[in-house]
C-alpha cells in the first residue's frame, strides 16, 4: 500500500495515469505529452508498475502501458472502510 500512496503522491505520475485512463499508450507517446526527459518518463513508469497500478506488454518494438483499474478498486475500497 505504501509504494501505491508513493506512486499517486507525484503530479508527473497521477498526469500518467489521467492519460493511460483514456487509452493505452507507449513509452515515446507518454513522454511526447511532457517536457521531461525520456529517462524521467522512464522512472515514472517505474514507479508506477512497482505499486501495481500500470502493467506493460511488449508490442513489436514498443512498450504498451496499461492502467490497472483493480488496483484502484481495491485502494477505494479500503477508503470506504475507514468510515464508519
Amino acid at each position: 500500500m505504501n509504494s501505491l500512496f508513493k506512486a499517486l503522491n507525484d503530479e508527473t505520475r497521477r498526469q500518467i495515469v489521467e492519460l493511460l485512463k483514456e487509452r493505452d499508450m507507449n513509452a515515446g507517446e507518454i513522454a511526447a505529452k511532457f517536457n521531461i526527459s525520456k529517462p524521467s518518463i522512464s522512472h515514472h513508469l517505474d514507479i508506477l508498475k512497482r505499486a501495481d497500478l500500470i502493467t506493460s506488454e511488449k508490442k513489436g518494438q514498443f512498450v504498451e502501458y496499461t492502467l490497472n483499474t483493480s488496483i484502484l478498486e481495491d485502494l477505494l475500497n479500503w477508503i470506504l472502510t475507514l468510515k464508519k
